[in-house]
């Protein structure tokens, strides 16, 4: 029987004050939770490309679930909770595995130009018999991807979260747990304004993808040229 593994987005509602409020400025609050809302439709539109893999969808807050079932049809649609990131990232995990998943892979939606040959490679890691954990580090020492064969609360607890200390911190729990790791390169995400202009300068680029990100970056050239 083929493994059941689910590709888990962890997102937030795209409202203005509440998502990407590093970005402020150089965007307004508005402008932030609009791109936030492109970097979602590219991320679920980039889920769905993965073979594999159910797709699911983690949001925040809890009563935001209309807002999630007209972004992603489709999708398993699950409530985070609990009041930290621990707490959400555990809670999620553990769901998916009552759910009869035989692997959860929890992925950011920070990160729109992610190759989505990095999700399909972690897809593959937790399909095989190899490494326990498969792992994606962001280039800010944080990760964008974690895939588990089932639920380890010691990986979450008490992490730093927002630190360039957490891929480490992660890396050195898993061996004390004895925990095979299937590394995937690292890639950026974006949370800052040197990023945001790292980001724009990359989707210039032929073949980039992250169309509906893309098209923010050119409502908003366009709404400034005379």
């Amino acid at each position: 029987m083929e493994a059941r593994i689910a590709l888990c987005i962890m997102a937030k509602a795209p409202e203005a004050g509440r998502v990407k409020t590093r970005l402020c400025p150089p965007l307004s609050p508005a402008d932030a939770a609009e791109l936030y809302r492109c970097f979602l439709l590219d991320k679920i539109a980039q889920a769905r490309e993965v073979a594999g893999a159910e797709p699911v969808l983690a949001y925040a807050p809890a009563q935001a679930a209309a807002v999630f079932e007209a972004l992603a049809p489709g999708f398993t649609l699950l409530p985070q909770r609990g009041a930290d990131l621990t707490a959400r990232l555990t809670a999620v995990c553990a769901e998916l595995f009552r759910n009869g998943c035989d692997a959860a892979i929890m992925i950011d939606s920070d990160t729109p130009t992610l190759p989505t040959e990095r999700l399909e490679r972690a897809v593959a890691v937790m399909s095989g018999g190899g490494p326990d954990l498969a792992l994606g580090p962001s280039e800010d020492g944080g990760y964008y991807l974690i895939g588990l064969r089932e639920p380890r609360a010691a990986l979450f607890a008490d992490i730093a979260w927002s630190t360039e200390e957490v891929f480490e911190e992660t890396m050195r729990r898993a061996g004390a747990l004895g925990l095979d790791v299937g590394l995937l390169p690292a890639w950026f995400d974006v949370d800052t304004a040197a990023d945001l202009e790292r980001l724009e300068a990359a989707l210039a680029a032929p073949g980039s993808g992250a169309r509906h990100t893309r098209s923010f970056f050119a409502r908003r050239r366009a709404a400034v040229t005379p």
